[in-house]
């Protein structure tokens, strides 16, 4: 089976070209046994390229574990660069079809460019359980176990967004010695959110950059995300740390994120390639094709 690796900011991608011939697969059992880093290919998902009706593109993406996720940012400039440069669409501008909605993406070389839509801040809508319509710096008390580290309970004050997907965003002092595996784990499994959350841990430089960590729904601690990085621009620019325009810098590279008048968020940053391959497998002793 051929695929070929992809990453923007460090958050990388088995992309599965399946846009001429589109056909039904457990594409989570996939996700779970390409993204293995010991067994597999290793990624933080499965991108599935897939023909869409109304749009140029349709782009499925599928966690580690298997589960599918409404909307990736940086999966989504990847699969912009590649359909692009494999001549499946013939401008630098077009439409991709996802779970969250039409988006639009703008291939800006060497960058591209993706309108996420907007923030949603409606409680039901991201979902979080609250008793008010908006979860705005609301407070959330987790219990950990004895094995974690820090065995009792701690309260976190956060913000809840919606880019399409949950998010979970929290102000610390210094990121960079943040415990975000645990505390991550934990608030993503947390009972307010009934379909899990993604989690950003965000410090602030200055009114026009962040640095943000990111537990990802369904991965784990991964070096970017794009719609973690728009919801904690978006968070932070609403309770007046920083103004609507901001550089992001994760842990594998830096994206901008602008939160415009019309209230749509404009997403800058790369998409790479990695490798090109082949997925092979033991059959009677003998490697062969997966085909």
């Amino acid at each position: 089976m051929d695929f070929v690796k992809m990453h923007g900011a460090g958050n990388d991608f088995v992309c599965l070209d399946r846009f001429f011939f589109p056909q039904e697969e457990d594409y989570g059992a996939l996700a779970r046994r390409f993204c293995n880093r010991r067994t597999g290919v290793g990624a933080d998902g499965l991108l599935v390229i897939l023909p869409a009706r109304g749009a140029a593109v349709r782009m499925r993406i599928f966690n580690q574990d298997g589960s599918e996720a409404e909307m990736c940012g940086n999966g989504l400039r990847c699969l912009a660069r590649f359909v692009y440069e494999a001549g499946y669409v013939g401008q630098e501008n077009f439409s991709v079809e996802t779970l969250a909605g039409m988006k639009e993406v703008y291939l800006e070389s060497p960058h591209v460019r993706v309108d996420m839509g907007e923030p949603n801040w409606q409680a039901a809508d991201i979902p979080v359980q609250c008793l008010k319509p908006q979860a705005v710096r609301e407070t959330v008390r987790v219990s950990f176990a004895a094995d974690s580290g820090a065995e009792g309970e701690e309260t976190y004050t956060f913000t809840a967004v919606s880019m399409g997907n949950p998010h979970c965003v929290i102000f610390c002092r210094d990121v960079a010695t943040f415990p975000v595996e645990r505390v991550g784990a934990a608030l993503e499994t947390a009972a307010i959110f009934p379909r899990r959350t993604n989690v950003e841990f965000v410090t602030v430089s200055d009114r026009e950059s962040i640095s943000v960590r990111v537990w990802e729904r369904g991965v784990g601690e991964t070096m970017a995300c794009g719609t973690g990085a728009c919801a904690a621009a978006a968070a932070a620019a609403r309770e007046g740390h920083t103004d609507r325009r901001v550089l992001v810098r994760l842990t594998g590279g830096e994206l901008l994120v602008d939160w415009r008048e019309d209230n749509h968020i404009m997403m800058t940053g790369p998409a790479r390639y990695v490798f090109r391959g082949e997925v092979l497998t033991m059959d009677n002793g003998q490697w062969t094709i997966d085909n």
